[in-house]
């Protein structure tokens, strides 16, 4: 760093706001609807730190909000997710200290191309321990996705943003009728406004993986066409995953959160499925097909899922009339909900934009 240089740096920290007479803001790493993420530099203990300032202007009670995030935080410990320090309030504005992770998020890892079968299996293993962690404690993500994901220089996966997160034994503030996550992500029970349980963070990672393969979203467009298509098709899965891949995927995806296997079970089938993959196996672009194992195609047409019973061991046909009758309501529920209560936000919506739900949506 050359003088001048040095000079400025020096100038800029003499500058900078210190929250709580502590807590140096130094950059803007990131911004939402209802936070700014700072990196920040701890003065009294000498370390860097991620702070999370809450504006006065969202709407909601900026001191519960980030003290119900720092809440949920204080009550996990697990190096797959990030630590939460400290939380207050300064001239106003709520703000949480976080640990400050060097590294990128997984939505940005995913931009630049697929990831191999190995380094997916990898971030699935780490992020289902992180889950199974949470759940344990009686918490629930609610909004699993690449942007809340991030990787540090080592490759590790740390699950970050617990804003519009709830414990399973507390009321829930969000209002009836209100979605409340990303819709890319949302489970087909979140789509449907029904009660939310651990299996919805599996649903998302399930999604997740899937993204990190094919390097691209599963179901992408805007919040209403999104959150519908799942009740529509199941997840299309490229055919050159192997078995045991698919079979993970169509279950950890299932319909029916019932049928899906918990965030423990999903760590322990990826860690068996990354030991039977050689590491440098990447899925190539040309071999990524549209086509589901089991779509029946017919000449000049499109290729159409048939509408099965997503991850059920033996699909029943049960479940065809149920998923026709879920489409028809959800279309007409979600319409009338996000004309008048839109907490639902498209995280593809923008390039560069990692806005949580949570942020967008006041994170409540």
């Amino acid at each position: 760093m050359g003088l001048r240089e040095s000079a400025r740096v020096m100038a800029a920290r003499c500058s900078a706001e210190v929250l709580y007479g502590r807590y140096r803001l130094d950059g803007l790493i990131g911004s939402g609807g209802a936070a700014d993420v700072h990196r920040g530099f701890d003065l009294r203990l000498k370390r860097p730190v991620a702070v999370k300032v809450f504006r006065p202007d969202t709407g909601f009670d900026v001191e519960e909000v980030s003290n119900d995030e720092a809440v949920i935080l204080a009550r996990l410990d697990h190096p797959g997710l990030v630590s939460a320090y400290d939380a207050g309030q300064h001239n106003g504005r709520g703000f949480l200290v976080m640990q400050l992770i060097e590294g990128e998020t997984l939505k940005k890892r995913i931009a630049r191309a697929p990831l191999s079968l190995a380094a997916t299996a990898a971030v699935g293993v780490g992020l289902a321990r992180a889950l199974a962690h949470a759940h344990a404690a009686g918490i629930v993500h609610r909004d699993v996705k690449p942007s809340n994901i991030l990787l540090d220089a080592s490759h590790r996966t740390y699950l970050t943003d617990f804003g519009i997160s709830r414990r399973l034994d507390a009321t829930t503030r969000t209002a009836t009728g209100t979605l409340v996550g990303t819709a890319a992500y949302l489970s087909p029970e979140q789509v449907l406004g029904h009660p939310v349980g651990r299996s919805v963070d599996v649903y998302a990672l399930g999604l997740v993986l899937l993204e990190c393969l094919t390097g691209r979203v599963e179901y992408d467009g805007g919040p209403l066409e999104a959150a519908i298509a799942r009740l529509h098709r199941p997840p299309v899965l490229p055919d050159h995953l192997p078995e045991q891949w698919a079979d993970l995927l169509r279950h950890m995806t299932a319909l029916e959160a019932r049928n899906r296997p918990t965030a423990r079970d999903c760590a322990r089938t990826l860690a068996e499925v990354a030991d039977t993959v050689p590491r440098g196996l990447a899925p190539s672009a040309p071999a990524v097909s549209l086509v589901p194992r089991d779509v029946a195609s017919r000449p000049g047409d499109r290729t159409r899922p048939k509408p099965p019973a997503v991850g059920l061991p033996n699909a029943s046909r049960a479940a065809r009339p149920r998923r026709r009758a879920l489409l028809a309501g959800a279309t007409v529920t979600l319409t009338a909900v996000m004309a008048t209560a839109l907490s639902v936000t498209d995280d593809a919506a923008s390039p560069g934009d990692d806005r949580s739900a949570a942020e967008v949506a006041g994170a409540h």
